[in-house]
């Protein structure tokens, strides 16, 4: 199983959003941040931003946040919204040609693992992977202002 570079890169931008701990950021920030292609991570906020996990304010003191809280965004969540066909093989997806499909029994164990692979993914949230004793980014990322909880 392999997850798309639009999914990594909506790990990346939310991780990132995370760790911003409520504060606003721009999308160059995170475009430099991780090296990423501008237009690809423009359309990747675009479809976190409609889905309420990313928040958008215009304007010249605008910038992005978290849409709601990190507890509350699932790693599943995200796989979900990035991976729109997560069918493994053609006769799990859409407009299947397979012509053994009404007598195969592929389709049952590779259905049963991607929801094993999704409900795995349910158990952990953003703020288990982004925020703990363990921050990936270093301190100066953070408001220094801020408390630690």
């Amino acid at each position: 199983m392999r997850l798309t570079d639009t999914c990594d890169i909506a790990f990346r931008v939310l991780l990132y959003a995370a760790e911003k701990e409520g504060a606003m950021f721009r999308i160059e920030q995170v475009v430099s941040f991780y090296g990423l292609s501008r237009s690809t991570t423009m359309k990747v906020v675009n479809t976190l931003t409609r889905a309420g996990l990313l928040l958008a304010k215009r304007g010249r003191a605008g910038g992005l946040y978290l849409g709601k809280p990190a507890e509350k965004i699932t790693l599943g969540e995200i796989v979900r919204l990035m991976e729109p066909d997560f069918g493994l093989v053609e006769c799990m997806r859409p407009g299947n040609l397979c012509p053994i499909t009404p007598v195969c029994s592929l389709p049952a164990p590779l259905l049963e693992a991607s929801n094993a692979f999704l409900d795995t993914l349910d158990r952990y949230t953003l703020a288990d992977m982004a925020i703990g004793p363990k921050r990936m980014f270093p301190m100066e990322f953070r408001d220094p202002t801020r408390k630690a909880p």
